[in-house]
């Protein structure tokens, strides 16, 4: 299965960190370099985050049951927005430290930091590989990998530090080098919250405009007016659909509905929607616009109706 092969490189991709990150601690503080401990933060951050994307993994495929009738597949989410979270908390502690250590900068052991990092570049390159290897659609395995992807970038930029240290004695090149990693921390964590934080909110995927969806559905023959359409992700990558469709009187309801289905799976991915399809009362066709929605208790969302009165 897909979700084996995923966890088995992602469970790979977390015993090159976890092994590589207890060395780059050691070192850190050896060589006295902020560079390496904020690398080696984000190294047990990016432990953190493979953890909890195998466990969301784990979770979201257990069956539907009980009260919880779509199962635990928004678990992944949770952990994107987690891992999200945590890099934008490490950002601001390694910003605070930074700020010190640029106001006065300790002895650093450049060729330590040297030595460790291009070592760093390594590991972080075959962690990435590894995770590139997993379905990266989903916003769970991708905060994971933008994890990777930044501490890459960290350790070639705290390689560069060290290089400079080692060869000029500018100190203050460790720190400079940690805050470019706070810059793509930053980057990354913002990235995740919003994306994660649009599907909590229910709004429709970005590649789906609502009101395009809904024009298509609304073309379609005999349909006479599309209201209540919702378009939301109940994960990443499961686009899912909810609308009231009215057609004409003498119209046929299943025979509507399939056919807007089969539209909306072939054109938009939409595998899951749901359609109440009715017939529209006869005064809709004179009643106008104003009288559109008045078939639910309480109309929302998107309204579409067709220009041509239907007689």
């Amino acid at each position: 299965m897909a979700e084996d092969a995923d966890r088995r490189w992602l469970s790979l991709a977390l015993a090159l960190i976890v092994a590589y990150m207890a060395v780059e601690v050691v070192v850190a503080f050896a060589a006295q370099s902020m560079a390496l401990l904020a690398d080696a933060a984000h190294m047990l951050s990016d432990a953190g985050a493979i953890a909890l994307a195998l466990w969301a993994m784990k979770l979201a495929n257990r069956p539907v049951r009980g009260r919880f009738t779509y199962g635990f597949k928004r678990a992944e989410i949770l952990s994107a927005q987690a891992n999200g979270l945590t890099l934008l908390l490490l950002s601001a502690w390694l910003t605070y430290e930074n700020i010190e250590r640029l106001l006065d900068p300790p002895e650093v052991g450049g060729s330590l930091v040297l030595v460790t990092a291009l070592a760093g570049v390594a590991v972080n390159i075959a962690a990435a590989w590894c995770m590139s290897k997993a379905n990266r659609s989903s916003l769970n395995v991708e905060g994971a990998f933008q994890h990777i992807i930044t501490d890459l970038y960290g350790f070639i930029a705290t390689a560069v530090s060290g290089a400079v240290v080692m060869t000029t004695g500018f100190a203050r090149a460790d720190s400079i080098a940690s805050m470019i990693v706070v810059v793509l921390m930053v980057r990354s964590g913002v990235s995740l919250v919003r994306a994660s934080g649009r599907i909590f909110l229910e709004a429709a995927p970005v590649d789906l405009d609502p009101s395009d969806v809904g024009s298509g559905m609304v073309s379609h023959d005999g349909v006479v007016e599309v209201h209540d359409l919702h378009i939301w992700e109940l994960t990443s990558g499961q686009p899912v659909l909810s609308a009231h469709v009215l057609v004409e009187a003498d119209g046929d309801c299943h025979a509507v509905r399939k056919s807007i289905q089969a539209t909306l799976r072939a054109d938009h991915g939409i595998t899951h929607a749901t359609l109440e399809v009715d017939h529209a009362p006869e005064r809709l066709a004179e009643a106008g616009a104003a009288e559109a929605g008045q078939h639910c208790e309480e109309p929302h969302g998107t309204v579409l109706r067709k220009e041509s009165p239907v007689h």
